[in-house]
């Protein structure tokens, strides 16, 4: 019952109180709207991390196919911007079709493998001028549009938009955690071999878990192309849209749902509107730092911080 009241109020607080005592403040919007966008990323990393059992240096391909795909569709082909941005996750899809030979490989060899993808799809979107512009990027993408009289493309469309995402992808990585598939996942950590031999396809599981998470890395990739409204390859493929990612997916706690998205507005946050004006030149240093001692502290992240924190309160109470 409280988890369900806990909920709702953070729901009405995300939908409501935030547009209404921020909208204004063009800046703060759009500091949460992009630490939004860096939760989804975090949050499509940790599932392929947490459920796949797989760590992945290279979602930046996912995030660019997408950015690219969405972006070229409703530029050429008229296509209406929010379909872009579904087709821009199917794209992701079928890059990840691509690297799904490389689900043999384990650890550091996945990992790198998965990189190396990112690096040639950056190269396609450079040498392939015809579609993508190469170098010179792609601008003036349209904004989202206005509909029934909502203004989408504004700052607090843009918002809305990206918030609904992410907990509809969180919605998704809770149903498949829950699934009968997300338990024979679970067990994989433990050891492949043993839910081999009770029937467990592992590639299968793995490379379904691949592709959902290029689902989502894909769409909201192409939701950021959207918002800014411009696109060239060095940006959209940059390693950026894997580290901060990764860092806030760690700090929140990655075994958790919740975790890569508050880990992502808070590292964000506090990284932007703090850190960055104490320390201009070095303030993602500190990120690292910070990621350390989290890690050192708490293995689990933020979350689990908190829980063992609130689990003393109650036994002293």
């Amino acid at each position: 019952m409280k988890l369900n009241k806990l909920l709702i109020a953070t729901l009405v607080a995300t939908y409501l109180v935030v547009p209404f005592t921020l909208g204004a403040n063009s800046y703060v919007m759009s500091l949460i709207i992009a630490s939004l966008i860096i939760g989804g990323i975090a949050l499509s990393w940790a599932l392929l991390g947490n459920l796949g059992g797989m760590v992945s240096f290279g979602h930046a391909a996912f995030f660019g196919v997408g950015a690219y795909t969405s972006a070229v569709l409703t530029m050429q082909y008229n296509v209406p911007v929010f379909i872009g941005l579904v087709l821009g996750g199917v794209g992701a899809v079928l890059s990840a079709i691509l690297m799904l030979p490389v689900l043999r490989l384990r650890g550091p060899y996945f990992a790198l493998a998965i990189l190396a993808y990112a690096h040639i799809f950056r190269i396609v979107a450079t040498e392939w001028t015809s579609v993508t512009n190469g170098a010179g990027g792609i601008a003036s993408i349209p904004s989202l549009p206005t509909i029934f009289g909502v203004e989408f493309g504004g700052r607090t469309g843009n918002y809305l938009v990206i918030l609904t995402m992410v907990l509809l992808f969180a919605w998704a990585y809770d149903i498949i955690r829950r699934s009968p598939h997300g338990l024979a996942l679970r067990a994989m950590h433990d050891s492949e071999d043993a839910t081999r031999v009770v029937g467990v396809n592992n590639t299968l599981l793995k490379g379904l878990m691949l592709l959902v998470s290029a689902f989502m890395c894909g769409a909201v990739g192409a939701f950021n192309a959207h918002y800014i409204n411009f696109l060239e390859p060095d940006y959209a493929f940059s390693a950026l849209w894997v580290t901060i990612p990764i860092v806030a997916a760690i700090f929140g706690g990655y075994r958790t749902i919740t975790g890569p998205l508050i880990g992502a507005v808070v590292v964000y946050l506090v990284d932007q509107l703090f850190i960055k004006n104490i320390l201009p030149t070095g303030h993602q240093m500190i990120l690292g730092v910070v990621l350390v001692v989290m890690i050192i502290a708490s293995p689990d992240g933020l979350l689990g911080l908190i829980r063992r924190a609130l689990r003393k309160k109650d036994a002293t109470t």
